[in-house]
């Protein structure tokens, strides 16, 4: 049996850790998807918020090197940098061995995904 290990990184030491990508947005749907509180144990909401707070702060920072080749008025940007800061300000918050700690680093990590595909999607060339 293969086990999984959480990395909490909050200073960026493993920079270059490559990003499983589907298998945290499996992980943000089914978190997202829970709706009784008691359908998770706190030891297991406070797994996941970690994994997840780890996970977004990776994807912020991608996010953060996309964002930097844009000029600053392009809307992109603007509303770029406005997910970031609320990521930063949620990211900043303590974890809870809670249900509704879990799925706020969920919509998190949903949240900077959408902002990195829309910062990685050409915008088409007007005729």
């Amino acid at each position: 049996m293969r086990g999984h290990q959480v990395v909490n990184d909050p200073d960026y030491v493993l920079d270059d850790v490559p990003l499983d990508r589907e298998r945290h947005q499996l992980l943000v749907r089914a978190v997202l998807a829970v709706t009784d509180p008691a359908g998770l144990v706190p030891a297991d909401c406070e797994q996941i918020a970690l994994q997840l707070t780890g996970h977004a702060r990776v994807v912020a920072r991608d996010v953060e090197q996309l964002v930097e080749q844009f000029p600053e008025c392009d809307g992109r940007r603007v509303f770029s940098e406005d997910v970031l800061e609320r990521a930063r300000e949620l990211l900043a918050l303590p974890l809870e061995p809670t249900l509704r700690c879990a799925q706020g680093r969920a919509r998190i990590v949903r949240d900077l995904y959408a902002r990195l595909d829309r910062l990685s999607t050409p915008r088409p060339v007007p005729d």
